[in-house]
């Protein structure tokens, strides 16, 4: 997937790009995306609050130097493509960042127009990694998301000038001494530092870590190791090698939290008993479903409960699992799925819906649906048993919507129509069992030795 894809930047977006190893390549190349357009292109408005080195200009369309307000205004109609806004050139070959009035103007003009501007807030002289000092980065309050990149070309190399820029203030927040190894812990607490990755965020705007120099394969796996130490620290990382894309994939996986759903709600009238209670290796199905779960590292797991409350709250009894009660179980499934979306928290990226009456999920078939989500940010992600599509079921947030629209007994199947399902093969044809009846359950048992 590329950089839009990825980022899902929409068309009137406030984006600031921080750190190192990367930003200027990925801010220019996102331009670029964004101002091809689909269906249709548009302008894309750009520009830097530091220092940008001349030479970099030229990866614009159209380089406007503005030095008042009235500069913005004077050079702002009739822009297309890709427009860069900067001050006026040094001796030293670098541009005067924009701030203050000039750069709320442009800001007030992109409002008006409807059109996205992006912000370089940060200088890094072009090494991997870096650390803020005081005065930086410059990151506007107006804008919505801010992007911090770090090269992961610097792990295994000394903490020096060559490396990193400004080495005593990373080597301080790192717990590193000069010359020391950077691991790939130090620049994980550098990360997750307020006066480091996360310094001049603003409160309101989301927080997206774009880990770059990944075309490895140990680097996209130190990488993966990373977004999962930092995923409450930032709930949407991007691993991408964007000088050297693989197959055109310029972003190779994005993390973002992914929740679970038990549906734990019905009546069971044709079983003739709670079958989220039936035995499975020693413990209730509902137990497992939710065990299942949290094996495969769904966070939050919230457990939709209706008929036989009391039962089955025992059931999960010291599970870290929200339950949440559906007073409208009866009136069909929809319920159930409306009620756990709306129990999930605003960050959640997909949400995994798992049934009690399939307690043969393995952990790593939800493990590999959240895998294939992370690699396609497929909308719908399900298995393919015996060349039938099966349960559990991903949906990405942009279903979301789609859900909570369902009435009745209608289970999420009803919004594959509408998008492009991604499936991943399974194997194992015991997947395609459920519990429906009584002689269900005896099959399934026989069927997994029991």
């Amino acid at each position: 997937m590329n950089l839009l894809s990825a980022l899902r930047t929409g068309p009137r977006a406030r984006l600031a790009f921080t750190g190192a190893g990367g930003k200027s390549t990925a801010l220019f190349r996102l331009t670029r995306e964004m101002a091809a357009g689909n269906p249709q292109p548009t302008a894309v408005l750009l520009t830097a609050t530091t220092h940008l080195a001349v030479s970099q200009t030229a990866l614009a369309d159209a380089w406007r130097v503005v030095q008042t307000p009235g500069d913005v205004e004077s050079v702002f109609q009739g822009i297309s493509g890709v427009t860069l806004f900067t001050g006026p050139p040094g001796a030293d070959q670098r541009t005067a960042g924009l701030d203050g009035p000039i750069l709320e103007r442009l800001r007030e003009l992109a409002d008006e127009a409807g059109l996205p501007l992006l912000v370089e807030a940060d200088g890094s002289r072009r090494r991997p990694l870096k650390a803020p000092a005081d005065h930086e980065p410059v990151v506007p309050e107006w804008v919505d998301e801010v992007v911090v990149v770090a090269g992961l070309s610097g792990l295994g190399r000394p903490l020096d000038a060559e490396t990193v820029h400004r080495p005593e203030i990373f080597g301080r927040l790192a717990g590193l001494a000069p010359g020391e190894t950077i691991t790939l812990e130090a620049l994980g607490r550098v990360l997750a530092h307020p006066q480091g990755g996360l310094k001049s965020i603003p409160p309101g705007a989301k927080r997206t870590l774009l880990l770059n120099q990944a075309g490895a394969p140990e680097r996209l796996a130190q990488a993966s190791r990373l977004a999962e130490d930092l995923r409450r620290v930032y709930p949407r990382v991007l691993i991408a090698d964007l000088a050297n894309p693989q197959e055109d994939q310029e972003v190779a996986a994005v993390f973002t939290p992914t929740a679970g759903v038990v549906l734990a709600a019905g009546g069971a009238s044709r079983f003739g008993q709670p079958k989220q209670l039936l035995d499975w290796r020693g413990q209730p199905l509902v137990r497992r479903a939710a065990q299942t779960g949290l094996s495969a590292g769904l966070d939050p797991l919230v457990a939709v409960i209706g008929a036989f409350p009391d039962q089955i709250r025992g059931a999960l009894d010291g599970l870290p699992v929200r339950i949440v009660e559906n007073p409208d179980w009866a009136a069909g499934q929809s319920t159930s799925l409306r009620a756990g979306l709306l129990a999930l928290p605003p960050e959640t990226g997909a949400a995994v819906f798992l049934l009690c009456d399939q307690p043969q999920t393995p952990e790593r078939l939800v493990s590999s649906l959240v895998d294939a989500h992370r690699r396609t940010q497929a909308v719908v992600v399900a298995p393919l048993v015996d060349g039938k599509r099966s349960n559990p079921v991903l949906f990405d947030r942009r279903a979301f919507p789609d859900l909570l629209g369902l009435e009745g007994d209608t289970g999420g199947r009803a919004v594959f129509s509408k998008y492009r399902v991604h499936y991943v093969e399974w194997l194992d044809a015991r997947q395609a069992l459920d519990i429906d009846t009584p002689e269900d359950y005896r099959r399934l048992m026989e069927s997994s030795g029991e």
